[in-house]
């Protein structure tokens, strides 16, 4: 039994929540992961980590695991995340995003968990009218992806003050990268993250890499993000969960980012220095509400919690990507 108490995490199979499950195991933290497969993979969840098949809007399965598990925190994981898709189906993302988040966060209460981390997105923000962003910025969401993710945010904030729950929300900017020790990654086909498609690109699965809009107000004319690799991000989940259990009363909404920025086309340069090779690049026009430039202001999260990135290197980034790339590869191949 472990002396750490029992989180439960849900989308646990994915790509963000396989990380947070290893990191919460190297913390000692008893794990237990819910996930219905949907867009994860049985095989991203250690073999002795309690894993139960289902949906979070399951409440008879969600309170059961409760009980059976004792579990005391929940690390919310589960949804959806392509914004095109969210644009052209916004009910799926008002279901699957805030719908079923407000049935988990009923269990929560029902269940007694006293401890809520959510994964929330700069989307949130939507084209802020300063970059860095801080998180007292305006909230004006250009897509149903960015407003489900707010509307389970402002769920939690009325009812941490109804019930004995606190919470923390993370708002991610670009997540990237893969566990150093190639033990899960990114897996999802099709992904649309840059740094994914670009490492496919490098290994022959893609053609080309396209690049939309060269014409922003940015150095290079291409648009610019905050990469944050996802073990960084999975211990600032870690953190934020010690921080609730050691101030119950306190509540905390966080940008998830390193404050500086790469352009499409340093990303790429940093692709062709890992692999020594040089991939193609094939210039589009912008994509409706692509900001030029996406960063964030992350000095609260490191005031907050003692939150110190261990992986702030965008090469070091693009390499466990691309080992990642070439194991998931073998995977696939044995699969």
């Amino acid at each position: 039994m472990s002396e750490k108490p029992v989180i439960l995490v849900t989308g646990g199979a994915g790509y963000i929540g396989s990380h947070a499950v290893l990191a919460l195991r190297d913390a000692g933290y008893g794990v237990t992961v819910v996930d219905n497969l949907t867009t994860g993979f049985r095989w991203a969840v250690p073999q002795d980590i309690p894993f139960y098949e289902g949906d979070i809007a399951d409440q008879d399965l969600v309170n059961r695991i409760i009980e059976e598990q004792r579990v005391r925190g929940i690390m919310h994981f589960a949804g959806s995340i392509i914004v095109p898709e969210s644009v052209e189906n916004p009910l799926k993302y008002y279901n699957n995003n805030s719908a079923k988040s407000r049935s988990l966060i009923e269990s929560a209460v029902l269940g007694g968990v006293r401890h809520f981390i959510f994964s929330s997105t700069a989307a949130t923000y939507g084209v802020p009218e300063e970059s860095p962003v801080r998180e007292d910025a305006p909230k004006q969401p250009i897509n149903p992806y960015g407003m489900s993710k707010l509307m389970t945010e402002i769920t939690l904030e009325d009812v941490s003050k109804a019930h004995d729950l606190n919470y923390c929300a993370l708002r991610y900017f670009n997540v990237a990268g893969a566990d150093p020790e190639c033990r899960t990654g990114q897996s999802t086909a099709g992904a649309t993250h840059l740094i994914k498609v670009a490492v496919e690109a490098a290994l022959g699965k893609r053609s080309h890499v396209s690049v939309f809009g060269t014409d922003y107000e940015t150095p290079d004319g291409t648009g610019v993000r905050d990469y944050i690799h996802v073990s960084d991000l999975a211990r600032a989940h870690v953190l934020a969960l010690e921080a609730l259990m050691a101030e119950p009363q306190r509540n905390h909404i966080l940008n998830c980012g390193y404050g500086r920025g790469f352009s499409v086309l340093e990303v790429l340069d940093a692709v062709d220095r890992v692999t020594n090779a040089k991939i193609e690049r094939r210039f589009e026009g912008r994509r409706a509400g692509d900001p030029g430039s996406l960063i964030s202001d992350n000095r609260a999260i490191m005031e907050r919690f003692p939150w110190r990135p261990q992986f702030a290197d965008l090469d070091r980034i693009v390499t466990h990507a691309l080992a990642w790339e070439r194991k998931l590869s073998e995977i696939r191949a044995e699969a």
